[in-house]
């Protein structure tokens, strides 16, 4: 327990001021448990702590308190009830068993004009515990917003990764089947491998995403013709049982470009496949190409439904799937970090009656 006159609010004030309270004051003890006052009370005076703990509480939604802080012996609280004539705006309930001094609304005022020391103690003090919330608060905002995102990863993710391993888990089943023929065995191992592809490729995704800053990965001169080659002869296979046409408008330049074959491919692959979700029905993705002097251009073009006005604000940030019945919503937003770790820039075009489209850029290395 510790004496009036050890509070900080009380610290280098004139005696007389503190043989004022002392006088004038009412000592009141309180078990654990207790409510002192009640947000929405009477603001009828200021308590000093002398001994236990004190919690200052509020409600924040329907039938929840929040503890906003724990006050100790020489702290005080009820201040502000006092400074703005309003009603208790928080709820003090005694933690421990507490010993505590009132000090009635009248007396304080009278203390404050007549002692400048007093006023300044009560500011001072004011404004410590008004920047240590501000402190909590925020760090408290910043860890619910983690949350959050976290929350909408992990729904997306568990979402997502639904589909593809109750595809696999069929396919298992028909192909331990007693009677699977090898035919159907084959086919079953064809769907598990596309499945397990898609799996890989989501969980790429997460590690692009995770990554949270630009790549350390070296990018080294890569012809772009063969790298365009290669990429196509990857996914017209794929293409063609989904009844998408590849159609390159021109041929690639034969230009040297700095680039991290695997991510860039990574980034293409998400462009491509946007494509084909829109189009479930089959279409054609355009490439067409041009070279400047710094700069190669890469223009991607579906014959889908396009991009509506609406969404281009939002289109590269995480999680926007837009309507779209799969998917992460983080490959647009992988492009974008992918394109930018490669020094170039990605960005949509609309033209009325065509499909979506995308314009790269990249540096040529000379």
């Amino acid at each position: 327990m510790i004496d009036l006159r050890e509070s900080r609010l009380l610290k280098d004030i004139p005696q007389e001021i503190v043989q004022q309270f002392s006088r004038l004051s009412t000592r009141k003890c309180y078990p654990p448990g207790s409510i002192i006052f009640k947000a929405g009370d009477n603001g009828d005076g200021l308590y000093i702590i002398l001994d236990g703990f004190i919690d200052i509480s509020a409600q924040i939604t329907q039938g929840q308190q929040k503890v906003l802080s724990r006050l100790g012996p020489g702290d005080f609280f009820g201040e502000m009830a006092i400074l703005d004539n309003e009603p208790r705006s928080a709820t003090a309930i005694a933690g421990t068993l507490s010993e505590l001094v009132f000090i009635e609304r009248e007396v304080v005022l009278s203390a404050l004009q007549s002692s400048p020391k007093f006023a300044l103690n009560l500011v001072r003090e004011f404004s410590f515990r008004l920047r240590d919330f501000n402190r909590r608060y925020l760090e408290e905002a910043i860890q619910a917003e983690r949350l959050a995102v976290i929350g909408r990863f992990a729904r997306s993710i568990v979402h997502d990764f639904k589909n593809p391993l109750a595809i696999i888990s069929f396919a298992s089943d028909m192909a331990a089947a007693p009677d699977a023929t090898p035919e159907t065995r084959n086919s079953s191992y064809q769907r598990i491998r596309r499945q397990v592809d898609r799996l890989g490729n989501m969980i790429n995704e997460l590690l692009e995403f995770t990554r949270g800053q630009q790549s350390d990965k070296v990018l080294s001169p890569t012809n772009y013709a063969q790298f365009i080659q290669g990429l196509v002869d990857e996914l017209q296979p794929e293409f063609a049982e989904k009844s998408v046409e590849l159609i390159l408008e021109n041929q690639p330049p034969s230009v040297s470009v700095l680039l991290d074959p695997i991510r860039l491919t990574h980034a293409f692959h998400n462009l491509f496949h946007n494509s084909i979700d829109v189009m479930p029905g089959g279409g054609r993705i355009i490439l067409r190409f041009s070279a400047e002097k710094k700069e190669l251009h890469t223009e991607i073009e579906d014959t889908g439904p396009g991009i509506a006005p609406e969404i281009l604000p939002k289109l590269f940030e995480p999680f926007a799937t837009f309507g779209k019945a799969h998917g992460t919503g983080l490959g647009l937003s992988i492009c974008k970090r992918i394109i930018e770790d490669h020094r170039g820039t990605i960005y949509p075009k609309t033209v009325q009656g065509r499909g979506a489209i995308f314009h790269i850029t990249l540096p040529l290395f000379t």
